[in-house]
């Protein structure tokens, strides 16, 4: 076997590791947590379908690459709640040597270009990053909604605390933040969310 297959090989082993990597998300019938690997499918099928509302034209291709690999970090920093403000402090350090390790298993080439996208999904650098981002945020708080707030309720989270984290959404898509800004507030008067 050449080295750049061997390599190549290597790595899609490893982030088969994904799927062991528990989320605080509840699926829609509430028999089980999600995994990483889930979500980062759900998150690129979404872009293929949501992104008709993005306000400007994007390269949809490069926004599905950000969003099968912007949680491979996982692998080594673990899953970090949204609404963890103590594991949150270091969340960006432990993903950044994560991202180190991880991809430069691959070839030179494929390591840069996925390490750039990597990096421009979490500084949202250009509006593919903010599209990506924006979804990612939706996607969990149409799981809460939609499980009568099963993770939101587990542990203690308030509107305040989902409106401020999930804020990013409008820089994604008005249209997709008027969407979750409804489902907040309906959430709030359904009581599956604390004001």
């Amino acid at each position: 076997m050449n080295k750049r297959l061997e390599q190549q090989i290597l790595f899609i082993l490893e982030i088969d590791k994904l799927k062991n990597i528990v989320r605080r998300t509840f699926l829609l019938d509430e028999s089980r947590l999600e995994n990483t690997a889930e979500h980062s499918w759900h998150a690129a099928v979404a872009v293929l379908l949501l992104s008709e509302y993005a306000p400007h034209t994007l390269d949809i291709l490069r926004i599905v690459k950000m969003m099968l690999i912007h949680d491979i970090v996982e692998i080594d920093a673990g899953d970090t709640f949204l609404y963890d403000d103590s594991g949150n402090q270091d969340k960006a350090d432990r993903e950044r040597a994560a991202a180190d390790r991880l991809f430069t298993l691959l070839p030179e080439d494929q390591a840069a270009e996925l390490c750039l996208l990597w990096d421009e999904f979490e500084e949202r650098s250009t509006p593919e990053a903010k599209f990506a981002r924006g979804l990612d945020r939706l996607l969990p708080l149409m799981h809460n909604y939609y499980t009568k707030g099963s993770t939101w309720r587990k542990h203690n989270v308030t509107s305040d605390m989902v409106r401020k984290q999930n804020a990013i959404i409008a820089d994604a898509s008005p249209e997709l933040w008027e969407f979750a800004r409804t489902l907040i507030q309906d959430s709030v008067d359904k009581k599956y969310l604390l004001e």
